[in-house]
């Protein structure tokens, strides 16, 4: 793409309204600016559209979101599934009303209804309201956890999960070949309005959703009976989770839940923190000085669109607060459910299942093993997860019992089809509860699972690589990795390599290959000895090249030992490439 072309076209295109033309016109002696925002079009790839907000074919702004939208409704009356409509949603980021609005009026313009949310929702409502009202398709405008200058468009398919093949190809090639942004459709909101086209929803939805995670509780009269002694610190992070997870503990009953005031409202600039992240330790400063105050049990975060969680955990012997990884109370909560589902129906399904993605701790097979039930491993990304329950529900064979990744997200239930912060948050309250009558805290119970499944510890490096360079330098890394194969990360000797990108798995012990059995992607995988593993990915929402690993030790201890070693190992092999 000629940068300099394009960008002369933004500037003089009349389609282009004056305060983007100032925006740019503003860049003009900045050369590297201008070949940043014009050297490519914002990639619409399987997870939508993420960038940083400005004019520019290359930035998050209204012609790029119409632009998007066009491709999708073009895809949707291919499929001639127009008649359903669209449901959409939004966060708390900048810009993200009126992105939401130019979606909906370009569907309209097309002829296709959208379902607008009055006011911002959380991600996991968005993939309910979906299947609820039965449309076609979702969008949701957030950048999740990014930081402010970003923003987002997510898109679901009617299943409620994020798009995925045939979908996502089908809607990629429709965007891509939508090529003169002046013949993308919009039209009149009070036209719109007027017509039926365009139509507000709320209350009547948060309704149903609230009473759908309701339905999850196994254990109300645990809650009724500690309702009283257990506090709760909660934060939204200035974002979308909390009103709905305040109404759904003050609904269940818990009485002591104390929300952070400087992050509780809506705030796209994020005051109190950097990067609006329930993995990071920053997001946690207010929220922990609030349950020193307070005495909490635990502290709780959501990010911005309340998809995932975070979580800290009073340690009643010490009196300190550990936090809790993705993996770690995703392990805690999936023992919870199916254990104490076991124990309240007098056993679990016989076709009943765990899954996980492929970069989650292998704690989780230990605990499939351990209830017997089936494991099932998917690629990363929430939407694999929910296509795994809906081919439960297509072929009735399989019932889901929980589903959680990594990054901080899982889902218990299957009303919604992407991961859901706010049936988390409450289901960790009604462990913590569960806990306490067994004179328990959260943190006892992770050190019995410890102690049953053996400490496994896992976390993931991020190497970030932006702009065209970086890009380049993710590939570079990949391509090398591939081409010269490691035969072992310092003591731990590779057992197979798995490519993702090749669907092989190779033995490196026989020099056998087989399939991986999963969809195409650019991963690399490493089982090593002693259970140990390594993943390598570029992140598909940043840019950023991620380096997942695992360990199992017999202690604490030794474990943070051995992940600190493989990660140096891993570490120095990447830099090999850098």
């Amino acid at each position: 793409m000629d940068y300099k072309k394009m960008y002369d076209e933004w500037l003089t295109n009349p389609c282009f309204d004056t305060k983007t033309k100032e925006e740019l016109f503003a860049i003009k002696n900045d050369e590297n600016e201008i070949k940043e925002r014009f050297f490519t079009e914002l990639e619409f790839g399987t997870a939508g559209l993420r960038g940083i907000i400005g004019a520019g074919c290359n930035r998050m702004n209204i012609y790029t979101v119409r632009k998007a939208t066009q491709g999708l409704a073009n895809y949707i009356k291919s499929q001639g599934k127009q008649a359903q409509g669209v449901c959409i949603a939004y966060d708390s980021r900048r810009m993200s009303p009126e992105f939401a609005r130019e979606a909906a009026l370009c569907l309209n313009a097309n002829g296709i209804k959208a379902y607008v949310f009055e006011s911002l929702r959380p991600t996991p409502e968005l993939s309910f309201g979906v299947r609820e009202l039965g449309c076609v398709a979702g969008i949701n405008i957030t950048a999740s956890h990014n930081p402010p200058e970003y923003n987002g468009y997510k898109v679901y398919w009617e299943d409620g999960a994020q798009i995925t093949p045939p979908h996502d190809t089908g809607i990629m090639a429709e965007v891509k070949a939508v090529t003169d942004y002046a013949s993308v459709a919009t039209m009149d909101y009070e036209t719109a309005v007027k017509e039926g086209l365009y139509i507000t929803i709320g209350s009547e939805i948060d309704d149903k959703y609230i009473a759908e995670l309701k339905k999850q509780v196994i254990h109300q009269d645990c809650i009724n009976q500690m309702a009283k002694e257990l506090k709760i610190v909660y934060t939204p992070l200035h974002g979308t989770g909390n009103v709905p997870v305040r109404r759904v503990l003050k609904e269940l009953g818990f009485e002591n839940v104390y929300v952070v005031p400087e992050q509780e409202l809506p705030d796209g600039e994020f005051p109190t923190v950097s990067y609006p992240n329930p993995e990071a330790k920053e997001a946690f400063a207010l929220g922990l000085a609030l349950a020193k105050k307070v005495d909490a049990d635990l502290v709780l975060a959501t990010d911005p669109d309340a998809d995932r969680l975070g979580v800290y955990v009073k340690d009643s012997k010490t009196g300190e607060y550990h936090s809790l990884t993705g993996n770690m109370s995703g392990c805690l909560l999936a023992d919870y459910v199916i254990g104490q589902t076991k124990e309240k129906n007098g056993g679990l399904p016989a076709d009943g299942t765990l899954i996980k993605t492929i970069v989650t701790t292998n704690m989780a097979d230990a605990i499939a093993k351990y209830y017997g039930v089936r494991l099932i491993e998917v690629l990363t990304g929430f939407k694999y997860i929910g296509g795994e329950i809906l081919k439960f529900e297509t072929t009735q064979e399989g019932t889901y019992l929980f589903g959680f990744e990594e990054s901080y997200g899982c889902l218990i239930g299957t009303h919604a089809r992407d991961k859901d912060a706010v049936v988390a948050t409450m289901a960790l309250c009604e462990a913590a509860a569960y806990y306490k009558t067994k004179n328990m805290t959260l943190w006892d119970a992770m050190i019995a699972l410890y102690e049953r499944y053996g400490y496994y510890k896992d976390d993931v490096k991020s190497i970030t690589l932006k702009g065209i360079e970086g890009l380049e330098k993710i590939q570079t890394i990949l391509s090398g990795l591939r081409g010269s194969a490691p035969k072992s990360f310092g003591s731990y000797e590779i057992l197979s390599a798995r490519d993702y990108k090749a669907d092989t798995i190779k033995n490196l012990k026989t020099g056998e290959v087989t399939k991986t059995g999963l969809p195409n992607s650019n991963v690399l995988y490493y089982d090593l000895t002693d259970s140990a593993w390594v993943c390598v990915r570029p992140s598909g929402t940043e840019p950023k090249i991620k380096i997942y690993y695992g360990v199992v030790g017999s202690s604490m201890e030794e474990a943070e030992q051995l992940s600190a070693s493989l990660a140096q190992d891993v570490m120095k092999e990447i830099e090999r490439y850098m």
